[in-house]
């Protein structure tokens, strides 16, 4: 399938004429090999431009949960634009955005139901962070300004997220001095790291507005999991220290690890609660910072400087809100979590021989998440490559080689991916084993 003719070199016209304009993410341009031509997206694939289909096993960055040109969605969308594609939020609403956030409240654990709408999941972290610090401020407490997160921790790419993500393990080593100093600490785990954990909050408390975690699967760290009984404690120990919970299900959100919502494993009910991603299923940009009536009613005031000053243009863009709105519908009439289920019973056993090869130090899986750690990620470009070669769409990265398919994908294709995985890493642990003279 193509999308317009095609250069002497076989790739597109508007890949040739765009290329040397744009700047990819996360890619050393220099090195790094040209991207794929993608001319159109169905169900679990993605159409290359050269007539090659791929199974995409990464849910476009874990938002494509329905898979990809769902009817009931693009209905949505399509009905939306004919009446109100966007207008401000600020001394208006709109009928769609209005919808979404008193469905989001009904189906948030506790009384999570003051919902603030963003357009991007890192946004939505700053401004649950500007929650959080002002919440205190509001009530005459001033010093309460440093944020709690931990190790492997990733909350996004803005100067704000980026202060609580992993500084050492994670992308922004290089912006030390810039970013905020907050405190960054092993998860605990055990009773004895708890008894560590206890200890630090008895010294820094006083100066912490928020501890902030992705419940459940730590994701772009490395997707690290932990169970729901470390998050239980967690949440207990900020209680009981009087420091508010921010929970970042940005990735865990609306499926992912298997119940709707990470937190609700755990029976947790965090303060601010982050979301994006899957929120549209995977269609448009959206995101959200919910808060519990405590940290809304903070806010209440006849100052006006006691409001939360924070406006994206985009925020509750009535075309997002109409796809998210019909990606709940979707969750409320098609199985999803049982297709989750489903999919980590497929993911535990599939990948399971992966763990017998050489290189490889963890096989896991949460929900829709299945995870092949090894000791030293190399020839990541060729594994790539390889993916591809095998019909399927992976991105490997710092020790991990996974999958997040969509919740809808079938048997074959969860098969084909799997396989796939196998297959690739066992010929890469081969390739390793020469490498080390095995």
């Amino acid at each position: 399938m193509t999308h317009g003719s095609n250069s002497p070199d076989g790739h597109p016209d508007w890949y040739n004429a765009g290329i040397d304009h744009i700047w990819l993410p996360y890619t050393q341009m220099q090195t790094t090999p040209a991207p794929l031509a993608v001319a159109a997206t169905d169900g679990v694939r993605l159409k290359l431009a050269d007539g090659r289909e791929l199974i995409d096993g990464v849910s476009s960055w874990w938002t494509a949960c329905h898979g990809y040109n769902h009817p009931h969605i693009r209905t949505a969308i399509a009905n939306q634009m004919t009446t109100m594609p966007h207008m401000m939020f600020g001394g208006l609403v709109n009928p769609p955005a209005l919808t979404l956030a008193r469905r989001l409240s009904d189906m948030l654990p506790g009384d999570l139901n003051r919902v603030f709408f963003a357009d991007s999941g890192s946004v939505s972290v700053e401004v649950a962070m500007k929650m959080a610090v002002q919440y205190w401020i509001n009530q005459g407490n001033t010093t309460r300004r440093k944020f709690i997160a931990f190790q492997y921790a990733y909350h996004g790419d803005t100067i704000g997220a980026m202060s609580v993500c992993d500084p050492e393990e994670g992308m922004h080593a290089l912006f030390k001095g810039l970013l905020a100093e907050q405190h960054i600490v092993s998860l605990p785990r055990t009773n004895a790291e708890f008894e560590v954990f206890e200890s630090f909050l008895t010294q820094n408390a006083v100066d912490c507005a928020a501890i902030i975690l992705e419940p459940l699967v730590q994701g772009a760290g490395g997707l690290k999991f932990h169970d729901a009984t470390v998050l239980a404690r967690i949440a207990e120990c900020g209680e009981r220290h009087g420091v508010l919970l921010i929970l970042d299900e940005i990735m865990t959100g609306f499926g992912r690890t298997g119940s709707m919502f990470a937190c609700e494993e755990a029976g947790v009910v965090p303060d601010i609660i982050t979301l994006s991603k899957a929120l549209t299923g995977g269609t448009m940009a959206l995101s959200a910072a919910v808060a519990r009536e405590h940290i809304f009613a903070a806010f209440q005031s006849d100052k006006p400087e006691a409001a939360l000053m924070h406006g994206p243009t985009y925020m509750a863009n009535p075309l997002a809100c109409a796809a998210a709105n019909a990606s709940l519908d979707l969750f409320e009439s098609e199985p999803r979590l049982e297709q989750v289920a489903a999919i980590e019973t497929h993911l535990r056993n599939a990948l399971e021989p992966c763990r017998a090869l050489p290189g490889v130090i963890d096989v896991r899986a949460k929900g829709a998440i299945g995870v092949v750690q090894v000791d030293t990620l190399t020839r990541v470009e060729w594994l790539k490559q390889r993916f591809v070669e095998e019909g399927v769409w992976i991105r490997p990265f710092g020790d991990i080689i996974y999958v997040m398919p969509p919740f809808v994908i079938e048997l074959d294709d969860l098969t084909h991916l799997t396989n796939a995985m196998v297959k690739v890493i066992g010929e890469w642990s081969t390739l390793q084993g020469v490498n080390v003279g095995i």
